[in-house]
């Protein structure tokens, strides 16, 4: 009988042991992230130095970030940063859902051209911008109710490199305050960077922060 506690007991222990070290090691991995979208505010190619400014002036500003200033809003909710390059021309989700019912759901085709950039690492890791014949899909859905935003890729190469459908949650941040629009001349672009939580899945296993630069355009 002592023998089968004594055996139960280690194997707690163990248990225990590597219970603890996974906690240490995502607290660690954690700690990683911070200092990597910090240095990444301070130095990086994507225009140098970052100016982050608060949602109130962000809101103050048209929902507009200067980008001769390199301006960034941070979320705070959510740890995520986001330039608007171009807010687009065109109708917001809610513009469109307005249109409908305060009840409505709308769905839209969203036609996205990106680039993925692993902050950590310092590389590309994804992109579509260097062929004219690829393009990732999402099917968008937006609930005017709950002002809640749902997607999911249906081509592309986010869904064929991460074999999923899952669109990040960082992806549709921008969606509130961007219009879209079929002109390809005239469509939304953004920068966003993404902490872990707010990434693809590899993302949330690994603790990656990501940059990511999306445009935005209305599919058929």
């Amino acid at each position: 009988m002592k023998k089968i506690i004594y055996i139960i007991t280690a194997i707690a222990a163990i248990c225990l042991s590597f219970s603890c070290h996974d906690d240490e090691s995502f607290a660690e991995m954690k700690k990683k992230e911070k200092r990597a979208i910090e240095k990444f505010l301070q130095d990086n190619e994507f225009g140098g130095p970052i100016k982050v400014i608060s949602e109130e002036q962000f809101a103050a500003q048209d929902s507009t970030t200067d980008t001769l200033q390199n301006e960034y809003v941070l979320f705070e909710e959510d740890g995520i940063y986001m330039q608007v390059i171009n807010r687009g021309t065109g109708k917001t989700f809610v513009e469109m859902a307005k249109e409908q019912s305060a009840d409505s759901t709308i769905s839209k085709t969203i036609l996205c051209r990106f680039l993925e950039y692993d902050i950590k690492a310092g590389s590309i890791t994804n992109t579509n911008l260097y062929s004219s014949s690829i393009v990732d899909k999402m099917l968008c859905k937006y609930t005017h109710r709950s002002l809640q935003y749902t997607a999911s890729f249906t081509q592309g190469n986010m869904m064929s490199t991460y074999n999923s459908s899952y669109v990040p949650q960082g992806w549709l941040k921008p969606l509130p305050y961007i219009k879209l629009t079929r002109n390809s001349g005239k469509i939304a672009k953004v920068r966003l960077i993404l902490p872990y939580s707010a990434g693809t899945q590899n993302a949330v296993n690994y603790v990656l922060p990501m940059f990511y630069e999306i445009s935005y355009q209305l599919g058929i």
